[in-house]
Parts: structure tokens; sequence; C-alpha cells
């Protein structure tokens, strides 16, 4: 019989380990079964060569034999009995038959004979693993809540945790793709994209905000009223505050992810406004204390 290259049909080298001949085997089995394609005779005889592969060279004493006797690797033991030299006949077939590809295979007619090809046909296997985006405002993550999504037309209830973060990936357990032959289902992996808020900035749990304060406020001081996330709250300015002035509000940033009631800080950094269109009387005082400033100084 024509010589199959168990290697090639797995798609993996020669030196490829136990985990990655058995990776392969997974990966090729599910993309050929029969249950997914059923009309598809190339693909069910696919199938068949990649069980067949498999039941070599997963097993590692089969494997063994496989490299050094090729097609005669069930007679092994009886060959090294007898002092029998794989090469030496190699040698000899090739120059008989011009034949340079090396051993051929006879585990492929026993395959078929033996009904290996039926029971590798049920054989459990997982579904595919999917990945998915989720695009979400920054108030949504401010809050856990509940969210229907829809990954391979069929829709998923999911609970979306407060304090989610941007590139996050959550794994919801079970709802990737279909098992075959009752194979438990794949996993769904969700990765979370947070626009960015026009207000307020986040980094990490804390977040970051800036408060218009007015001339007067900023120079004499007095009490004035914030947005945080949530809510209002109301400050206190000291007299004589600056432009650029940070101050931190313990507690009020972001929820700390599944650790409830748990919040970073809020940081707020005051910008002064100046004021614009003056009238006339408003002009002379600001002329009248710009004088008084002047001769306070000299």
């Amino acid at each position: 019989m024509e010589f199959i290259d168990y290697y090639k049909t797995l798609d993996v080298p020669k030196t490829a380990s136990q985990g990655d001949i058995k990776k392969a085997y997974r990966k090729l089995a599910r993309k050929y079964h029969p249950d997914l394609s059923p009309n598809d005779k190339q693909a069910e005889i696919k199938f068949k060569e990649i069980n067949q592969a498999n039941e070599v060279l997963a097993n590692v004493e089969n494997r063994k034999k496989y490299d050094k006797y090729g097609k005669d690797w069930k007679q092994a033991e009886e060959f090294e009995k007898s002092g029998y030299n794989p090469s030496q006949r190699q040698n000899t077939e090739r120059k008989q038959s011009g034949d340079s590809a090396g051993d051929f295979s006879e585990f492929f007619q026993s395959f078929y004979g033996n009904g290996n090809a039926q029971r590798g046909s049920s054989s459990r296997f997982r579904g595919e693993d999917l990945s998915t985006k989720f695009q979400m405002t920054l108030k949504d993550a401010y809050t856990t809540h509940r969210q229907t999504i829809k990954v391979n037309h069929k829709n998923i209830r999911i609970t979306i945790p407060a304090g989610v973060e941007n590139g996050q990936v959550v794994k919801i357990t079970g709802h990737g793709g279909n098992g075959i032959n009752s194979g438990p289902n794949g996993d769904l992996f969700i990765t979370f994209s947070i626009a960015d808020d026009p207000d307020f900035k986040r980094d990490g749990n804390n977040l970051y905000t800036n408060t218009p304060l007015d001339l007067f406020t900023a120079v004499l001081g007095g009490e004035i009223a914030v947005n945080t996330f949530d809510t209002k709250v109301k400050l206190k300015v000291p007299a004589g505050t600056q432009s650029g002035t940070r101050i931190k509000l313990k507690g009020k940033g972001f929820p700390i992810y599944k650790n409830d009631n748990h919040f970073g800080d809020l940081y707020i950094t005051y910008i002064l406004k100046i004021p614009v269109e003056l009238t006339g009387k408003e002009k002379e005082l600001f002329l009248e204390l710009s004088n008084l400033r002047k001769s306070k100084v000299s």
C-alpha cells in the first residue's frame, strides 16, 4: 500500500511532543468530524486518516515502533528477536523499487477492518472556545447589572460586576461552541471595551475630574457644589485657592471589581474661571483693587 506519513497527517513534526500530538489530533478531529460535515465524503476520509495516525502516535510505545519499523511496526518484537535490521531492509526495498519515501503502512488496512473508525466517530469532543467584544460606557461599568449579548445567533444573559476594566477579559464557562457526542461545551471569552467619559478620567479604581472655580470664591473662600460620578457634594474652598489645586475625596472613586462597597478615590482639580464681559462699574472696581494691590506692594 501507499506509504502514509502519520506525522504529516496530523501536521506535526517528527520531533513533536506527546502533548503537541494530542492537541493537533483534537483540533483536526473536531474540524473533520462527520457530525459537523454529514454529507462531506472527503471530510469522512480525512477523519479516518486522523484517527489512524492518532492510534499510533498517541501511544508512546507504538510511536517508537513506528519510528523504527514503519509499516512493520506491529511485528517489532519478532523482528527484534530475530535480529532484523530495518534500515538494511529499507535500503534494499528502495534499490528494488526506486521508492525514496521510506516505509509503507499496513495499519491502514487493519484500521478499516477492526472497526476503529466507527469507534472514533463516536468520540466525545469539547466544543470550541468563542470570543466576543462588548462595548459599554463608563457609567455602565460603574454599577453591577444584567446584560444580554448575542453570540452565534444565541442570546446569552450575563451579569457584569461593577468595576470591570477596559480590556478586561471575562470567561463564561460552558457558553462556547457545543460539544460533540455529548462532550462538554467550550467557554465564551468576553473582552470589555469601555468608552472614554467626557467628564471623568479613570485610572484603575481612581477617578479624576476638573471643576470650575470662580474668581471671588478662589480669593475670598467659600462653599461650592461639585459633581462626583453619581451625586453632588458640597466642598469648602479656602481663601486664596490657586487654579490647578487638586483635592482628594476618599472613597468617591470607582467601584473595586468584585469587592462590594469598596471604592477608589476621586481627585478634583480646581480650574479658575475668569469673569468676562465686565460692566463699567465692575471694571472700575477691579481697577481700584489693582491700584490698592500695587500700592501695598510698593
